[in-house]
This record gives C-alpha cells, sequence and structure tokens, in this order.
C-alpha cells in the first residue's frame, strides 16, 4: 500500500515519519508487524505528534471541518492540543457544542431507525 495510507492506518501524520517510511510502499505484514511491535520514531509520533487533522479532531471532540473553521490548518502536536483544551478558546466551545448535537441527532435517528 502506498505509504499515505499506511500512516492514516497508523494514524500517523506522514510527513513527520521517518523518510524510509515516506517513501516505500508498505505491505500488510509490515503494517501488521508496525502495529505489533511499533518502532522508537512511531510510539513518538502517536504520543507527541504532530498528529493528522482527523486525530486532533477526535482529541478536541470536534469535526475536521470545525478545525477548519477555527483555523486549524496544520498538524500540532500534543502540547498544542492540550494547551486548546487547557483553555479552549470560543469558536472550539461552539464547535463542541455542535459537534455533540450531531453525535446525539445521529444517534436518535439511528434509534429511530430500528
Amino acid at each position: 500500500m502506498k505509504p499515505t495510507t499506511a500512516a492514516a492506518k497508523l494514524g500517523i501524520y506522514l510527513p513527520a515519519a521517518p523518510q524510509e517510511f515516506q517513501d516505500s510502499p508498505i505491505t500488510r505484514a509490515d503494517l501488521d508487524a508496525l502495529r505489533a511491535d511499533p518502532p522508537a520514531w512511531l510510539v513518538d509520533l502517536r504520543r507527541n505528534g504532530p498528529f493528522p487533522k482527523d486525530v486532533v479532531a477526535q482529541k478536541l471532540g470536534v469535526s475536521r471541518a470545525a478545525l477548519v473553521r477555527g483555523g486549524i490548518t496544520e498538524a500540532l502536536t500534543a502540547d498544542q492540543v492540550g494547551e486548546l483544551i487547557a483553555d479552549p478558546p470560543k469558536w472550539l466551545v461552539r464547535e463542541r457544542e455542535l459537534h455533540r448535537d450531531w453525535v446525539a441527532e445521529q444517534a436518535r435517528l439511528k434509534a429511530e431507525q430500528k
């Protein structure tokens, strides 16, 4: 698979991965090996980032579109995400409320279909 696909499956930001990972195709066996026994660089990326937008959105409890609306266009580190959580700006508070409402509505619709 392409490195972009492997990075997405591992939940890492591809430009922060080692160049050898970025430049070579990854087999399913390689991916399974990285998951089973992650090297130090992978452990560090998962712990400290920078994180891809989907991971940042999940950590903040918002959608990826909310990040763009809030002006977040780059990958963030764990420290940057922690700062946003500790002292959330107005846009983040509003987007979290919108996201919670959306999730609740999706759950209601799903329950209604049963």
